[in-house]
Parts: structure tokens; C-alpha cells; sequence
């Protein structure tokens, strides 16, 4: 066994726009079915140049002559490009999830929400070189992908590169193959293999060269015809000739070929045949990113920008479409739908089944008779019947390739493929010395068509449609039939029939019923069972431990169905928090759904207030990739913790940020939940505020902080960890190199967990946020933090609020800040500072160009302290947010402010609320307004303003062209002054928010107000509440001020 060296992207698009839908359609699919089409679908690569390499590599006659074959092989005669970028940097992926081991493609990309896996990236000329100078190149490499995603585009453009010397000069022959072309042999050798590979140099000349240093392709091992069995026996003998499976998987072990690397492409769940222990490196091939799409889309129509346009909007409005076009092949075919759709100007598609519909119809070329409903020639709808039968025992059987043998034995004749539905649907390929392979041009219009036939099948047949049953019983009727494939489908454990069973849902809708009602279905047939089959499969969901893939397929068969009240129900109850009252299967595998393709969970998923444990525990499996996911104050106890720490330590999990605030959490559920952090490689962001964890659940969390690298956030508020947590958290801090953000308020620290915090902050360099308010640090505390700060360079938010710091601790804190040069923000809020350490401020702020935000709130400042610190300001250019709420102010306060804004143009935002600075400070303020150009935000609130300081900031207003939020609540301007504010609105344009609540206005102050509005365009918010209007006339004065100003939000 090999140790994996693993760690920690499109198609080519129809390059015109032009053409009839059928034409298009045939342009797609050549396009896209081009995996085995060797000859006339060239990859793009990077130089436009067609020369052949130079200097071939060992200077071999026979190298230049493979090169030349390959170029020959993979055509010269297309116009070549640069290839995407996503197929020159792939992911370096630590092997397969249980996502990828279990699901359809289709799931993977749903549950994911097309999102990549966090993971290194590896470009395509480093894919085979070692990862480091201490490492060995990989011999089995291994390139995921889902359907559609480009993994036989990435190889022809690695070996077009290789062939003309631009690539893996490494290697000194790459010998591609496919399983397409090796599924024409039962038996074969090693040594055949490589004859087969290299035709043109014949045997003597293969003989002749060593193949040490040569790259085996093997592409598409979903295809291979036989499961790969690596327990069957040894075969070191090349020239003995076995069975398929048995060669491919002795030249993986290393038992033939054992100087040959090889490289495989799959999609991920046919990969997971080969034993990990084998595989020496696996990347993935990432899907469209929002920007690829739109781009996908331009190349398609690059003459009809407005088309391109309306495509995107269908796209990004249908979170479901939009998940899908990540997939390079989904895009190109929903792109070409979406472009006959707005050139026929009909109504865009609303499920998967609708688009798959369309492009069908498009395929037959029915559009081209200009008829809304076409109907199909009775030998093309034979013709669709034949290849339904054909993709649905193929999809049965895990069969996606077919040989001329398999088209006879279901009645699909070869030359009529060349007719516009059979050359469509069904794709011909030539492959090198074999019988010509047939294939859908991707997987997912195999199910569809599959669908098609069982649905039409089932309306007359007996028996079971299903190939593989033991004992064929009678199924009369369609729903007998129905249940049967939905029975299947749950059965299957891969969930490879599941888009099948979507489609077949799909085509009992009303919407795809009208679009192929005459060709495919009769009209109106599905209004006799759509109610039955919808009570079908909610009846299937039935009482599980957990809601598995299954279900959740289940409920998106009924939207393609287009029966939503389910999920329109369980979404109504999740917007307005009535989750509580759903507790039923059907309710948890909506909101299994929901959690999936919501876009409001997509940002992040809210579950507080109303989970129980039982439908928390069903919810585990869909809860590994909620990118957010807030379950605060649902009463979880410990117990929880435990369920929750498995999810956090899954291979697939994916949660970056989780809140579990308000809860019953304990030492024992922090504890579950740190032993996930040990392995969590996704979470960054863990909120526990308001539990009871105590000491020795921080100590848990902080020893597994030591070891974990990716969370940068915590919170751990108001969890009683007193001094000891605090000491613990301390030693994390100083191991830590990615924890940012800190939060410990109220949590009874003393002065030694501060001094423990302190010594940490010595050598930490990642901690950008702390937050120790509402603790008993002191001022020796304080001065710990002090001397901490004078080493700290990374610290830039500091939170002391109400921790009985006086004027000591404060002269040692500012003492720090005259040579700290990162700290942004410093909240000292709700302590004991007086004048004399206003004193200690003011000189810091004299010296300090680096604080942004200071918050003296509820202190002891009075006027003589913030006078100095005025004094300050007017020299201070760093300073923006000065909190004084609620200081003991008066009017002397207020005018050394205002004479400090004549000359600050730093300060954007002072706060004076709750302090009587009375009508002569608002004027002394109001004077400073008229000359400065910085501030945009003013507080006022509670500060004994009347009439008289409302008019003198009216007149401010006029002059002012930057001021956008005033908040005067709780004074008593009166009519008068309000009057005086309205005059001004008229003319002022800077105002965003007014604030004018519990102000005396009275019903002509409020009029004045409102109709001043009628003039301004500026205004987007305004509060005229508790002014001593009535009912009536509030209800009158909003509606008036909605009419003249409906950008403006009004309360009243």
C-alpha cells in the first residue's frame, strides 16, 4: 500500500447563438457528447498556435511520431483557446466524502449548494510533480468530477499540451485512453493495452521503447462495463490476457506497468472502487462559480446582450436552476431553453422537469412548425420510445454506454439515429479499432428520457417495468406503477434513481402536461392522479431518526409536481417562528428541503426558538452544510452537545459559523463540543453566550484551540468561567494562531484573569478583538492590559466597559495608547473616570494616530474633563466616534466641542445624549455645524433642547452639507421648532434619519414636518412618534408623507 500524498476547472460552450433550436440543440450535444469524438471535438488549449513541439522530448523519432498521432487524433482543424482557469488549478482533495460516496451528482450539487470544499489548489503543470522536496511524485492519481463538469475536456487539453511539448515534460509518453474503447474487449494484456494505446508505432516499435516514465490515462471509469474487484488474483505476466477489470486493477495495484503512472478521471462515486490506500494523489474539479455562468452564457449569445441578460435573472431567481448551471454541461443546455424561451417570448421554466421539457421538444424541431403545442411524426415518437426503453434499462442496470448489440436488442435501429430526435438524444462516437459506442449526451437526459418511457409504459403495461425484478407481479394502473418506482427509489441507497423519480413526478405537472401535452402525454391526463401521487409520496414519508437524502428527494418530487404547500407551509411557519407547532415527517423533511435551496438559509439558517430535540436529531445529516446555523435558546441540554460534536466532526461538515446561545449547556456539552474542534476543519465562528460552562468548560475549548486552526471567533459571554477559564482561555491565546475574536463579558474575572490575558497578549499575534466588559478587572487589571498593549501590535478592539477602572487605570491605559499603534477602537464605558483622568486622555489623544472610536459613556466626566478632551480633539486627525452619553454635561461641555469641530475634520460621529447642554450648548454645536464638513452623525438625545437649540440647528441645516442622522428624541422643541426643522428639510439634502420622537410637536409641528417631506428627496427615515397626535390623524400623516415621499420609512 501506497501512503496518499493528498492534502487540503469547463466545457467548451456552443461558440454562436445563431441558428434554429434544432440546430442548436445538434451543436450542444456534439458539444457535449464529445468524450469519445476524438476526431472532431478538439479541447481548447493554451497557445492558438497549431505548430507541433519543437523539441520533441529524448529526441525520438517514435515520441515525435506518437505526438504527432495524438495532435492528428484530437484535431487540428478547430479554432483552439486558452482553457478555463477551473481546469488549469484543480482542488487537492483528501479523498472522497460521504456525500460523493453516497449521493446522485445532482445531490452533491444541491446539498452543497455548488460551493467548493475548502482545499488547496493544484495547477495542471505541477499535477504530477511531488508536493514538496521531501516527497515522491504520485504513481495512481486519481481526478473527480461530477457529470458534466469537464473531466474529458481537462484530459484532451493536458494531452494536446503534452503532445506539443507546453506540459509534463516529465513524462516521456502519455498513452490516453478511455473505458468507452476499452469496453469492446473481454480479455486483454498489459501489453496489448499499450499496443492499443500507441497503434501507429506498431509492436516492434513499442517494444522498443521503455515505457519507465510514460503516463497511463484511463478516462471515465464510471463507464468501465464491470465493477472493479481488487480482490481477485495477482497477474504480473504483460502478455497475459484477462479480464478487464482484473487488468485495470492489477496495473493500479502496481503488478503490471509498475514503472507506469497512471492517471484516472470518474466521477466521484465510481472512484470510491479503488481502495484509498492506493490512491497517491486526488483532485476535484470544481463546478461554474456566479461569474463563470454569466460568462458561459455571453459566449453562447454573443450577439444579444439583452437575451444574455434575461437568461442571468431566470438563473439567479431560481436558486434550483441556479444551483445546476455550476455544472458546466446543465448550464450550456439550460442557457440554449432559456434562449428559445425569450425569443419565442414564453414564460420562464419553474422546475427541472419544465427545462428538460423544453429542450426535448427542441430536440424533435417541432418549434420550427410555429405551432404552441407541435406534434410529433409517428416515427420519431417510435424512435423516442425505443431510446426511452433503452435509457430506462440502462439507468437501471448503471449503463450509460451502449453498443450497436444493445440498440438491436431494444429495437433502436443505428440509421435511423441520424433522424433529429434519434442524432440528438442519442450521441454516436467513434472510438479507435472498435465497434462505435452510443451515449446520451449527459447523464441527467438519460433520466429524463428514462422518465418519459415509464410514464407512458406504466399506463398500459401489467407487469413490473423494472428489469431486475426477482418475480415479475402484476402492477395494474399507473399509480401501481408510480409506487412501485418510488419503492426503488428509496431502496437505493446511492440515490441513483432519484432524478428519474424527480422527472417522473414532473411529468404529472401541469406546466410540462400543457408543454408536451399531444406528443408525449395527453392532454389533460394528469389531472386524474397529480392529487393521488402527491398523497403518495407524502405518505412515504414516514417516521425516520433522521431525514435521509431520500426524503428530502421525496419533497422535491412534489415540487416538481408542483405541489408546494408543503414546503410553502413549513417555510411560512420558519419566517415567523412557528416551527414549534410542525413536528411531523412530512414538517422535518420540508425543512430538510428548505435548509437546502432556501436563499434565506443559504445566508444562514435560523433554528431558534423552535427545535426539540427529536427533530434536531433528524435534522443531523441535512445540518453538516448549512454554511450558518443559529439554534440559540432552544433549551438543548449536554446530551445535545454530543449529537451536535459527531456533526462538527464529520468529513463532510461545512458549518463555518454556529450559535448556541441561551441554552443548557454545561461543562460536560462544552466539553463534546471541544473534542469536534480537535478534528473541524470548517467552523470559524462558535457563540456559547448565556450558557453555564463554567471553568472547566473553557478549559476544555481552550485546550482543543491549541490544536485547531481554523476557528477565529468566540464567544463565550455570560458563562460564569471566572478567573480559572479566564487563565485557561490565556494559554490558548498564547498557542493560537487564528483566534481573532474573543468575547468573555460578564463571566466574573478578576484582576488574575486579567493579568493571565495580559501575559498571553505579549506574544499573541492573531487577536484582533477582546471583550472583557462587565467584569471586575480593575484598575489592576487595567494596568496589566496597559502593559501588554505597549508589546502588542495586533490588538484593534478593546472592550473594558464596567470594570470598576478609575483614574489609575485609565493614566496606565493611556500611558500604552501614546506608543500602541494598531488599537482602533477602546470601550470604556460605565466606569469611574473623572476629570483628572480626562487629563490622561486628552494627552493620549494628543499623541495617538492610530484610535478611531473612544467610548466614555456613563462616567464621571463632567464639564472640566470633557473640555480637555475637547481641547484634544481639536488636535487629534484619527479620531471618528466620540461617545460622551450620559457624562453629567452642560453647556460649557458643549461649546469646547463645537469649537473643536471648527478645526477636526476626523470626528464623524458625537454622541451627547442624556446630558443637559440645554439650548446654549445645541446652538454652540449648531455654530460648529456650519463650518464643519466631517461630521455625519449627532446625538442628541434627553439633552434639554427646546425651541430656541431646535432653531439654531435648523438654521445649521440649511448651511450643513454633510450631516445624514440628527436624533433629538426626548426634548421638547415644540411646534416652533419643529416648524424651524421642516423650513430647513426643504432645503437641506444631506439629512438620511431625523429623529423627532417625544418632542411636544403636536399636530401642527407633525403637519409642518410631513409636508416639508414633499420637497425633499433625501430623507429616508423620520420618527414622529409620541408627539400628541391622535390615532387618526397619525394614520393620515403617514399615509400623506408614504404618497410625497415613499422613499422615506415613517414611523408614527
Amino acid at each position: 500500500m501506497q501512503k496518499q500524498e493528498v492534502r487540503a476547472g469547463g466545457e467548451a460552450s456552443p461558440g454562436h447563438g445563431g441558428g434554429s433550436p434544432a440546430e442548436q440543440v445538434k451543436a450542444l450535444v456534439d458539444l457535449l457528447a464529445g468524450k469519445g469524438s476524438q476526431g472532431t471535438q478538439a479541447p481548447q488549449i493554451f497557445d492558438r498556435s497549431p505548430d507541433l513541439p519543437l523539441e520533441p522530448h529524448g529526441n525520438d523519432a517514435r515520441i515525435q511520431r506518437h505526438r504527432e498521432a495524438l495532435l492528428s487524433r484530437l484535431g487540428l482543424s478547430v479554432v483552439l483557446g486558452e482553457p478555463p482557469a477551473r481546469l488549469t488549478s484543480l482542488l487537492l482533495v483528501d479523498g472522497l466524502t460521504d456525500l460523493q460516496l453516497r449521493e446522485h451528482d445532482f445531490t452533491q450539487v444541491e446539498v452543497t449548494r455548488g460551493a467548493i470544499r475548502a482545499a488547496r489548489t493544484i495547477s495542471l503543470d505541477r499535477l504530477f510533480l511531488p508536493l514538496s522536496q521531501v516527497s515522491i511524485p504520485p504513481r495512481i492519481s486519481i481526478t473527480i468530477g461530477v457529470a458534466g463538469v469537464g473531466k474529458t475536456t481537462l484530459v484532451r487539453h493536458f494531452v494536446h499540451l503534452w503532445a506539443r511539448g507546453q506540459l509534463a515534460k516529465e513524462f516521456s509518453m502519455v498513452l490516453p485512453l478511455t473505458f468507452r474503447e476499452l469496453n469492446a474487449h473481454e480479455r486483454l494484456s498489459a501489453h496489448k493495452l499499450a499496443c492499443f494505446a500507441c497503434p501507429h508505432l506498431g509492436e516492434p516499435g513499442l517494444a522498443a521503447m521503455a515505457l519507465a516514465g510514460a503516463l497511463l490515462v484511463l478516462d471515465g471509469l464510471e463507464e468501465c462495463k464491470a465493477p472493479l474487484d481488487f480482490n481477485t488474483a495477482a497477474c504480473t505476466d504483460p502478455r497475459k490476457e484477462i479480464q478487464l477489470d482484473s487488468l485495470i486493477t492489477n496495473i493500479i495495484r502496481g503488478n503490471l506497468f509498475p514503472e507506469v503512472s497512471v492517471w484516472v478521471t470518474s466521477r466521484p462515486g465510481a472512484a470510491s472502487q479503488i481502495p484509498v490506500g492506493l490512491v497517491d494523489r486526488m483532485t476535484e474539479i470544481r463546478g461554474f462559480n456566479q461569474e463563470e455562468v454569466q460568462a458561459c452564457l455571453e459566449h453562447m449569445f454573443p450577439e444579444d446582450q439583452r437575451l444574455v441578460d434575461w437568461a442571468l435573472a431566470q438563473v439567479r431567481a431560481h436558486s434550483a436552476l441556479y444551483l445546476m448551471c455550476t455544472v458546466p454541461a446543465f448550464c450550456q443546455l439550460s442557457g440554449l431553453v432559456l434562449a428559445h424561451l425569450y425569443r419565442h417570448q414564453l414564460p420562464p421554466p419553474r422546475t427541472l422537469s419544465e427545462i428538460y421539457s423544453w429542450y426535448f421538444r427542441m430536440a424533435l424541431g417541432g418549434e420550427a412548425q410555429g405551432k404552441a403545442s407541435p406534434r410529433i411524426e409517428q416515427g420519431s415518437r417510435r424512435l423516442a420510445g425505443t431510446l426511452g426503453r433503452l435509457a430506462f434499462h440502462g439507468l437501471v442496470r448503471r449503463k450509460h454506454v451502449f453498443y450497436e448489440q444493445d440498440l438491436k436488442a431494444f429495437g433502436v435501429e443505428p440509421g435511423l439515429l441520424q433522424m433529429a430526435l434519434g442524432g440528438r438524444l442519442l450521441q454516436q462516437e467513434e472510438t479507435r479499432g472498435c465497434p462505435a459506442a452510443y451515449c446520451f449526451p449527459h447523464l441527467s437526459l438519460q433520466e429524463f428520457v428514462a422518465a418519459s418511457y415509464y410514464y407512458g409504459a406504466s399506463r398500459r403495461a401489467i407487469f413490473d417495468l423494472f428489469p431486475d425484478s426477482g418475480v415479475s407481479w402484476p402492477r395494474p394502473g399507473f399509480l401501481s406503477h408510480f409506487r412501485g418506482a418510488v419503492q426503488r427509489a428509496i431502496q437505493a441507497e446511492d440515490g441513483r434513481l432519484d432524478v428519474f423519480l424527480r422527472f417522473l413526478s414532473g411529468l404529472l405537472s401541469p406546466g410540462v402536461n400543457a408543454l408536451l401535452a399531444g406528443s408525449l402525454v395527453a392532454a389533460g391526463e394528469h389531472h386524474g392522479c397529480r392529487a393521488q401521487v402527491a398523497g403518495l409520496l407524502q405518505g412515504c414519508l414516514a417516521p425516520e431518526v433522521v431525514v435521509s437524502p431520500r426524503a428530502v428527494n421525496l419533497v422535491r418530487c412534489l415540487q416538481e409536481l408542483q405541489h408546494t404547500e408543503l414546503a410553502c407551509g413549513v417555510e411560512q411557519a420558519l419566517q415567523h417562528g412557528g416551527l414549534s407547532r410542525l413536528s411531523r415527517p412530512a414538517h422535518c423533511a420540508a425543512l430538510a428541503y428548505l435548509l437546502q435551496v432556501s436563499p434565506a438559509c443559504a445566508q444562514e439558517a435560523d433554528l431558534s426558538l423552535c427545535l426539540s430535540q427529536a427533530v434536531l436529531r433528524s435534522l443531523l445529516p441535512q445540518l453538516l452544510y448549512c454554511q450558518s446555523l443559529r439554534l440559540d435558546t432552544n433549551q438543548f441540554p449536554d446530551s445535545v452537545m454530543e449529537m451536535l460534536g459527531s456533526v462538527l466532526s464529520g468529513k463532510d461538515c461545512r458549518i463555518q459559523k454556529i450559535s448556541l446561545a441561551e441554552n443548557q449547556i454545561s461543562n460536560k456539552g462544552a466539553k463534546a463540543l471541544a473534542r469536534s474542534l480537535l478534528v473541524n476543519r470548517s467552523l470559524t465562528a462558535l457563540d456559547l453566550r448565556s450558557n453555564s460552562i463554567g471553568p472547566q468548560g473553557a478549559k476544555a475549548l481552550a485546550d482543543a484551540l491549541k490544536i485547531n486552526r481554523t476557528l477565529a471567533s468566540l464567544s463565550l459571554q455570560s458563562n460564569r468561567i471566572k478567573d480559572d477559564g479566564a487563565k485557561s482561555m490565556a494559554e490558548a491565546l498564547t498557542n493560537s494562531r487564528t483566534l481573532c475574536m474573543l468575547h468573555l463579558q460578564k463571566n466574573t474575572i478578576g484582576v488574575m484573569g486579567a493579568q493571565c490575558i495580559a501575559d498571553a497578549l505579549k506574544q499573541n499575534r492573531s487577536l484582533k478583538t477582546l471583550i472583557l466588559s462587565s467584569n471586575s478587572i480593575g484598575d489592576g487589571g487595567t494596568k496589566a492590559l496597559a502593559e501588554a498593549l505597549k508589546v502588542n501590535q495586533g490588538l484593534e478592539i478593546l472592550d473594558l466597559q464596567s470594570n470598576s477602572i478609575s483614574d489609575l487605570g485609565v493614566a496606565a491605559l493611556m500611558t500604552a495608547l501614546c506608543c500602541n499603534e494598531t488599537l482602533l477602537s477602546l470601550s470604556l464605558r460605565e466606569n469611574s473616570i473623572s476629570p483628572d483622568g480626562a487629563q490622561a486622555l486628552a494627552r493620549a489623544l494628543r499623541t495617538n494616530g492610530a484610535l478611531k472610536s473612544l467610548d466614555l459613556t456613563a462616567n464621571l466626566l463632567h464639564d472640566q474633563g470633557v473640555q480637555a478632551i475637547a481641547r484634544a480633539v481639536k488636535e487629534n486627525h484619527t479620531l471618528m466616534s466620540l461617545h460622551l452619553q450620559w457624562n453629567f454635561l452642560q453647556a460649557g461641555a458643549a461649546e469646547a466641542l463645537g469649537q473643536a469641530l471648527q478645526f477636526n475634520r476626523s470626528l464623524t460621529s458625537l454622541d451627547l445624549q442624556e446630558n443637559s447642554i440645554g439650548d446654549e450648548g445645541a446652538s454652540a454645536v449648531a455654530s460648529a455645524l456650519r463650518i464643519n464638513t466631517a461630521l455625519t452623525a449627532l446625538y442628541l438625545q434627553a439633552a434639554s433642547i427646546s425651541t430656541l437649540g431646535a432653531q439654531a440647528l435648523a438654521e445649521a441645516l440649511v448651511v450643513n452639507r454633510t450631516l445624514e442622522i440628527l436624533d433629538l428624541r426626548g426634548n421638547a422643541i415644540g411646534a416652533f421648532g419643529a416648524k424651524a426643522l421642516a423650513n430647513a428639510l426643504k432645503v437641506n439634502s444631506s439629512l438620511r434619519s431625523l429623529n423627532l420622537q417625544e418632542n411636544s410637536l403636536g399636530m401642527d409641528g407633525v403637519i409642518c414636518v410631513a409636508t416639508a417631506l414633499s420637497g425633499n428627496h433625501g430623507l429616508q427615515y423620520i420618527n414622529l412618534q409620541d408627539n400628541h397626535v391622535g390615532d387618526s390623524v397619525a394614520r393620515m400623516i403617514r399615509e400623506t408623507i408614504r404618497t410625497h415621499a415613499p422613499r422615506c420609512t415613517v414611523e408614527m
